[in-house]
């Protein structure tokens, strides 16, 4: 089985919610601090908590490197240790680096996150340096499972100002971008019939949700946009493919859902929020 065969059964045996673990320590409730130990220690006990509070309920986890990175060597070790705490459920970790690099460097970034410290099981990328940019990625596709999100068309608003332009040929970047990775995966299909390489989808411009489901039935989605970006479940449930097929991330939205939720500890708000959200959006599949 690949990573994505393993994120495919994920999903059909947990639902779509990916929790995103973009902790940031000012997240932390200031009860559950321990001003004993480091922002990073502290960051790792949240994450511990909210991870087995969720775990039976969450498709996969994300954790996206930069709020670790901002911490330092600190922040580094919190990454590492999240990182092994989720693939010690058995349940999927995405690593959210967007890196997107040419040759020996792109070589170096699949070594870091693909082996070691910073293991994960699949990564999202950045496609805009080429198809070389991801080639080095493709060894740990093949020889290891590994799976790869590519950024396709996301969910900000700034996604208008170059995955919208149109080409001579009448597609968007964002076609030419998904089209070019949909081929180039079709190396890569596994038993769920995914291919290791996916896309990353915006929820929030939801116009061409169809066209897009039907033009990649071999990809699968990872799907931000969902709750604080303005993502709405029955606009997200247009991406999935008979309720699989792709998993909706949610990060402020399940790590804060305690500010929203008085008298609530943090993680069984975690909880509480995971569990809307995956029935919210399961609801919104089985209607179509």
């Amino acid at each position: 089985m690949t990573n994505m065969d393993k994120l495919y059964a994920s999903v059909a045996a947990n639902g779509p919610v990916c929790v995103g673990l973009d902790t940031e320590f000012s997240y932390l409730p200031a009860d559950v601090v321990d001003y004993t130990k480091t922002a990073g220690e502290n960051v790792v006990e949240f994450n511990r908590r909210i991870i087995e509070a969720t775990k039976a309920s969450a498709g996969c986890y994300k954790v996206q490197i930069a709020y670790y990175e901002s911490l330092g060597l600190d922040g580094m070790r919190a990454y590492a240790e999240t990182l092994k705490m989720v693939r010690a459920t058995g349940l999927p970790v995405i690593a959210d680096i967007k890196r997107g690099d040419i040759a020996k460097t792109a070589e170096m970034y699949a070594k870091a996150h693909f082996t070691g410290d910073f293991e994960a099981d699949i990564i999202t990328l950045a496609p805009y340096m080429g198809l070389d940019s991801i080639s080095p990625y493709l060894p740990y596709c093949k020889e290891q499972g590994k799976g790869l999100f590519v950024l396709c068309r996301t969910s900000n608003p700034g996604a208008k100002d170059f995955e919208y332009k149109k080409l001579e040929d009448g597609r968007h970047v964002y076609d030419l971008v998904g089209d070019s990775l949909s081929e180039l995966g079709k190396d890569y299909i596994g038993e769920s019939g995914y291919s290791s390489i996916g896309l990353v989808i915006g929820g929030t411009h939801t116009e061409e949700a169809t066209a897009i489901r039907a033009a990649y039935p071999q990809t699968f989605f990872l799907i931000p946009g969902y709750g604080a970006q303005g993502g709405k479940a029955a606009d997200i449930a247009q991406y999935m493919n008979n309720s699989n097929g792709g998993v909706v991330n949610s990060s402020r939205g399940i790590l804060l859902a305690y500010k929203k939720q008085p008298g609530v500890a943090f993680d069984e708000a975690a909880y509480n929020e995971c569990v809307r959200m995956k029935e919210d959006i399961q609801g919104e599949c089985n209607k179509l």
